[in-house]
């Protein structure tokens, strides 16, 4: 994959896709239209640029996922923590922690996600 990252525009375009995909390229130009008031060639700069990040495919005029949401935000994840706190978790959720104080469902909820990690 060539970048993992997008604007906030661009994500919001992908969403529209991967809650509606299949859709034909004129059907999402005309959602992009009426969600954020983009023109037709604004929607197909965008879905081009996403398309060559092989994030979406768009053949025939249908487009479609090349990688799910899930696994964009997996990749884009380890992605930051490898690029901010040298691939250490543990630094991210002390950066993280220093700022927020976890709620005891959140403490539970990471807790359950860890021991699911375990070998």
């Amino acid at each position: 994959m060539r970048e993992l990252r997008m604007g906030t525009a661009e994500a919001r375009f992908a969403d529209m896709i991967w809650e509606r995909e299949p859709i034909s390229s004129g059907d999402l130009a005309k959602l992009a239209n009426e969600e954020f008031g983009w023109k037709k060639t604004t929607s197909f700069t965008v879905l081009k640029r996403l398309c060559e990040r092989n994030l979406f495919q768009n053949q025939n005029s249908t487009v479609t996922s090349l990688i799910s949401r899930e696994e964009f935000y997996a990749r884009h994840s380890e992605s930051y923590v490898e690029k901010t706190f040298g691939g250490s978790l543990p630094a991210f959720l002390a950066a993280f922690g220093t700022r927020k104080k976890l709620t005891d469902k959140e403490i539970a909820e990471i807790q359950k996600i860890i021991d699911s990690m375990r070998g």
